[in-house]
């Protein structure tokens, strides 16, 4: 069965962009080591967390937004096979025909198709509003933050519009990159015991 991972790279104050969708030096580490890893090069600790992780997912989840603002990675999504996204708008016509790509209008509906498409394998929803409500409505197994060591002081939140107070577990997994802490979380659900954290 799936996971769901809700991932981003993140400040050390909880955002994962400024308001002008600026990231800063949020990515600065993915080009720091002498490892590859995608279109970078990053600390050995840095791959051996990061490549096993992108290996297992299948499927993400984003908003319209990202999509819009990446061109939708022109049909090549940076990890994984399939996208789904959260839109009212259906997919720009003509737009990468041969791309795996799904638009879904509500973020439920999203994370169960991306989940169906995804198989046995991981489904990442992109941190943000679009994983903040995910998240909210109990969607959300896992937490993924690579912290890195910046201070935006505003902007685009990690956790998006969420209001209210929601218990993680004790990280189980944490690593120390070069300029980034890589943390993960289980999503604590009610009424399921706590379990031992593992570092």
């Amino acid at each position: 069965m799936s996971t769901v991972i809700m991932h981003n790279v993140v400040s050390v104050d909880g955002y994962i962009a400024d308001a002008q969708d600026q990231v800063g030096p949020l990515f600065d580490w993915y080009v720091n080591g002498d490892v590859p890893l995608g279109q970078g090069k990053v600390s050995r600790a840095s791959a051996e967390y990061v490549q096993p992780m992108w290996d297992k997912i299948g499927a993400m989840v984003i908003g319209r937004h990202l999509f819009d603002m990446t061109n939708g990675w022109a049909g090549k999504p940076p990890t994984g096979e399939h996208v789904v996204v959260v839109s009212h708008r259906p997919k720009p016509e003509g737009w990468h025909p041969e791309a795996s790509y799904h638009f879904v209008d509500d973020v439920a509906g999203a994370v169960a198709k991306a989940k169906e498409l995804a198989g046995e394998r991981d489904v990442a929803v992109a941190a943000g509003d679009v994983g903040g409500q995910a998240f909210a409505l109990g969607l959300v197994d896992e937490v993924a933050m690579d912290v890195v060591p910046v201070v935006f002081g505003s902007g685009k939140r990690y956790f998006g519009s969420v209001d209210a107070q929601h218990l993680l577990e004790d990280p189980h997994v944490v690593v120390q990159g070069d300029r980034v802490l890589h943390l993960l979380f289980r999503a604590r659900r009610q009424g399921r015991p706590r379990s031992p954290g593992r570092l």
